[in-house]
């Protein structure tokens, strides 16, 4: 095997080095792109409550097709890497984390 030949296996993907795109830091959804699910993560305390409120509110003003689920199960919680909650995940991207978002802010993370 050549030294410049690259070795394939399980360690060499875990340190290749990451392809950047243009639009990696990007909190808005691609115009035309279609939300599907929306999580609201938190143990259900009053500030996880309030932004499940919110985002149920902007949903149904919008009249949006989106399956709106909240994510209770601190097992799962932790899945997505957050130390805060309330945490807002469109479609397995967490979008608003540690706060209770505004509307308009709902309204951005979900590209509306």
């Amino acid at each position: 095997m050549d030294k410049k030949e690259s070795k394939k296996g399980f360690w060499s993907t875990l340190f290749a080095p990451k392809k950047k795109s243009c639009c990696c830091n990007s909190n808005i959804t691609a115009l035309g792109a279609k939300v599907n699910e929306v999580l609201v993560l938190g143990p259900g305390c009053a500030k996880c409550k309030e932004t499940y409120k919110v985002v149920e509110r902007v949903i149904s003003e919008n009249n949006l097709d989106v399956k709106l689920l909240k994510i209770e199960d601190i097992v799962e919680i932790m899945s997505y890497n957050i130390m805060t909650t309330p945490a807002v995940v469109v479609d397995g991207t967490v979008k608003i984390k540690g706060h209770v978002p505004s509307a308009d802010e709902v309204k951005r993370a979900l590209g509306i």
